[in-house]
């Protein structure tokens, strides 16, 4: 199976700030310096993402931590993200994985995710890929998309758990239906190469449309071949030629060989027309790609 470990995600802004009757800044401001936790997450939130004020991470991150040292969990969370991003503080894994497990063990999903990331990458932990499923399950059983994705990896490539191809396509499922791209792409390829599940190229066509639609590359190339060969979908190398020329542009290995062959494969007319469809497809952002 084509799948590579996971990467850490950092999901900075868990929540928005909610407040019974939309006070002014004064308000927010005074109500956080008197401690209250749920202000200070909102304050430190709207500081992040630059909402009603200056976008400033170094305000986010004091805020935050006012919240955390509360044994806020959202805070917690935050913090941690913000010194594994380096924003608003020099970058500093440790304190990453310190506030990202103090979250992740009051049931925060997108902690118990980051942490079971560092672990499945040794991310200043030593690489515990047990660790890292173990996480990755919590998050993924409170619907966690980014986790139940990288739990099906866990299951693809025997990483910390026995190898078993028909749970890795149950997770690859959950987290695809969700709208995740890497799992809609794995849910791709266990189609087409029918691991844990029966082959069906129309299946595995319409994951990768899915997924390549959202900009994965290796979706968009293993679309092209899908339209080269004429499997799960009818031969068709104008559309090949697009694939392989979205996955080129964003470097995919084997996309430029690819597009060279089936530019061969088209007329002169077809070609420009093959470019012009691509070059809506890239402007769109992959939305205009038929």
């Amino acid at each position: 199976m084509k799948a590579s470990l996971p990467v850490i995600t950092l999901l900075l802004f868990l929540c928005s700030p909610v407040f019974s009757q939309s006070p002014n800044l004064a308000e927010i401001r005074r109500l956080a310096e008197q401690g209250d936790a749920n202000v200070q997450i909102g304050l430190g939130i709207m500081y992040a993402g630059g909402t009603g004020v200056p976008q400033d991470f170094a305000e986010a991150a004091k805020w935050f931590r006012l919240a955390a040292e509360q044994d806020y969990a959202d805070a917690q969370f935050n913090l941690g993200a913000l010194y594994a991003g380096g924003a608003g503080l020099p970058q500093d894994y440790a304190e990453a994985v310190k506030w990202f497990r103090l979250a992740a063990e009051k049931g925060n999903a997108s902690a118990q995710f980051n942490l079971g990331a560092m672990y499945a990458e040794g991310t200043n932990v030593s690489q515990d890929y047990a660790e890292a499923v173990n996480w990755y399950r919590l998050a993924a059983a409170q619907g966690n998309a980014n986790a139940q994705s990288n739990l099906g990896l866990m299951y693809a490539n025997g990483n910390g758990i026995r190898e078993n191809d028909a749970q890795a396509v149950k997770w690859f499922r959950l987290a695809a239906e969700q709208g995740n791209a890497n799992a809609q792409y794995n849910l791709g390829l266990v189609y087409a190469n029918g691991n844990g599940i029966r082959e069906n190229d129309a299946q595995a066509v319409k994951w990768f449309r899915l997924a390549a639609e959202q900009g994965n590359a290796n979706a968009q190339y293993n679309l092209g071949l899908m339209f080269a060969n004429g499997e799960g979908v009818q031969q068709d190398y104008t559309s090949a030629y697009l694939w392989f020329s979205m996955a080129a542009a964003q470097g995919n290995d084997g996309a430029s060989s690819n597009l060279d062959k089936a530019s061969e494969l088209l007329s002169v007319d077809k070609r420009n027309r093959a470019q012009q469809l691509a070059m809506r497809c890239l402007d769109s952002g992959f939305k205009q790609c038929e």
